[in-house]
């Protein structure tokens, strides 16, 4: 069997800043790698999630010069877990914003998860600005995947992290659990808010892995990481996105020429292959991997072996 690969080594970015992008929000960025190599940037997950130096690992710092930024509201974006002005689409100017302020042509774009989701609409949008795509874990805003995560799928799954998920929720508004949550997540009780931020945060927490982990769950409902990507998270889930049913899908015919990779796991309780599967018929050009013994996380050795190898499979590229 052939090893599977593992991150590069720690890496530390040659450049970083605040970027002002309007709407009274700001972005932290970081550059990373080599300059003058194979541009790449990468889109953290969540929304909300924001980036950690280990993202920096998943291409080779010899051949690739990679930003790297966390999304409006979140990590040292500036306002913290803001949700004015912050969508899909603010998100894909905001890309090309930080593609001009470093005097790029075109890249890599490299999402997982949400970043999927977000890779997906800002190449669809300029198609033109996309040399290749890594994807990991796609999520489509679809309402059978949002249903999947809140309302009856996972739940299944995971019988004691639903109960606890719906403990803030009064019985009486548990037939709409997105919008039961915004409310909770937008009250004005701190106390309220925070402990609806962990729940929340909790549930995705545990639909992420493929076994159980403490240390990341630890991480992951952290006061300040809970409130940013339970409030982001639940604000673009109430709006799906800002999509329309289908979209990307319909999409993808824009695609068509661009190189790209998706690791999915087969096993992947956050976002289930039935949407990579899709994506994939619609954009015959993407080199499907189904991993078998894959979660969702791009630190599993399955999923993390793919994901390096197709940035070294385009690095020269």
């Amino acid at each position: 069997m052939t090893e599977r690969r593992t991150l590069y080594p720690v890496i530390e970015p040659y450049q970083s800043g605040m970027l002002d992008v309007g709407d009274g929000h700001t972005l932290y960025w970081e550059r990373c790698g080599t300059p003058g190599t194979k541009p790449a940037v990468f889109l953290h997950g969540g929304p909300g999630a924001g980036i950690s130096p280990d993202h920096r690992r998943q291409f080779d710092p010899a051949k690739y010069d990679i930003l790297l930024f966390d999304q409006r509201g979140a990590g040292q974006s500036t306002p913290h877990a803001n949700l004015e002005a912050n969508t899909t689409w603010h998100l894909v100017e905001d890309i090309e914003r930080l593609r001009a302020m470093c005097g790029i042509d075109k890249w890599l774009v490299f999402g997982g998860s949400w970043g999927s989701t977000l890779s997906l609409a800002y190449a669809e949008t300029h198609p033109e600005r996309v040399t290749e795509l890594v994807l990991r874990g796609i999520f489509l805003f679809h309402q059978n995947e949002l249903d999947w995560l809140y309302k009856y799928g996972a739940s299944e799954v995971f019988p004691e992290g639903w109960d606890d998920f719906l403990a803030p929720v009064p019985d009486s508004e548990r037939n709409d659990l997105i919008s039961a949550y915004r409310e909770l997540l937008t009250s004005d009780d701190q106390a309220v808010r925070l402990r609806a931020a962990k729940a929340w945060s909790t549930w995705e927490g545990l639909t992420v892995t493929l076994l159980p982990d403490l240390k990341m769950l630890e991480e992951f409902t952290e006061d300040q990481h809970a409130i940013a990507i339970a409030r982001i998270e639940n604000h673009y889930m109430l709006h799906k996105g800002w999509l329309e049913e289908g979209q990307l899908l319909r999409g993808a015919s824009k695609l068509r020429g661009i190189p790209g990779v998706v690791v999915q796991g087969r096993h992947d309780c956050c976002t289930p292959p039935r949407a990579a599967w899709e994506l994939k018929q619609a954009w015959p050009d993407v080199d499907l991997q189904i991993i078998p013994d894959g979660g969702h996380l791009y630190t599993e050795p399955g999923i993390l072996d793919g994901l390096i190898r197709a940035t070294d499979r385009f690095a020269a590229s």
